[in-house]
């Protein structure tokens, strides 16, 4: 699985898909994660998605196998992604995104609107509040913290093998970069600004997510001009992996549709 040197980091990242397109068809899809998360969590779409188009999925610096330390403000990440677009030669794509991920896909389309051809935006919100007590949390007791956000991450029908990988991927982070994202989400706020998102955007959210409820999703859908909405029955916050078919089925139709 490759990786590619941006700035002073080397991100990691998968990619499935034909290795160039002509000018005229799909553009490329990149997902970039949540809060302490990985490429992992995009591993079912990246999959689907490469059957249509070039799609990626990457570590964020600190995360995973990528190198660097993590951003205390989405501004920060969003340029990490600017920057692995160009390190990948890609001029625009479709950028996608869960809960942190999505607020790092909506700022890049508001800073950097031709470097977007479409959102995908995942259980997340135009406004991103973290719980105090979590956001220290994890600076004061990992282990319990983790096993809080485990509690609201996933929906009631969550097989229990998914909760314990996630669990133990949780536990691989560093207790300081888990808390700078959260940082980051809890200082991140578009609301007034929504109107100013002007490419497709198609909004993913599971019925049973109680991190970023479908309230969020509603009102990106209402204040995004010709955005989809989609709502997942049943599934919880980590909706790509507790429910990858219905997922790559809405984000195909949208796909084909750009």
């Amino acid at each position: 699985m490759p990786s590619i040197q941006v700035n002073d980091e080397r991100l990691f990242y998968v990619h499935r898909g034909p290795a160039a397109l002509a000018p005229a068809e799909m553009p490329a899809v990149l997902f970039s994660h949540g809060a302490g998360g990985t490429h992992r969590h995009w591993l079912p779409e990246v999959v689907a998605a490469g059957a249509l188009t070039r799609a990626y999925a990457l570590d964020l610096p600190g995360h995973g196998r990528s190198t660097g330390t993590g951003r205390d403000t989405i501004s920060g990440y969003v340029e990490v992604v600017r920057g692995l677009l160009d390190a990948l030669g890609l001029d625009r794509a479709v950028v996608g995104g869960h809960s942190m991920g999505g607020a790092i896909a909506q700022t890049l389309a508001l800073t950097y609107p031709d470097r977007c051809a479409g959102l995908i935006l995942t259980g997340t919100g135009a406004r991103l509040r973290v719980l105090p007590a979590i956001m220290e949390g994890v600076l004061t007791d990992f282990s319990a913290t983790v096993d809080v956000i485990g509690q609201y991450a996933y929906g009631p029908d969550a097989p229990t093998d998914l909760l314990r990988l996630g669990r133990e991927e949780m536990l691989q982070n560093d207790p300081q970069v888990y808390h700078d994202d959260f940082l980051a989400c809890d200082r991140f706020d578009i609301m007034d600004r929504l109107g100013e998102i002007r490419v497709p955007t198609l909004i993913l959210c599971g019925t049973a997510d109680r991190l970023t409820p479908p309230k969020y999703s509603h009102y990106l859908h209402e204040h995004i001009a010709g955005s989809t909405l989609t709502l997942i029955e049943g599934a919880g916050h980590m909706v790509m992996l507790e429910q990858p078919a219905q997922m790559n089925e809405a984000i195909a139709r949208f796909l084909t549709g750009l």
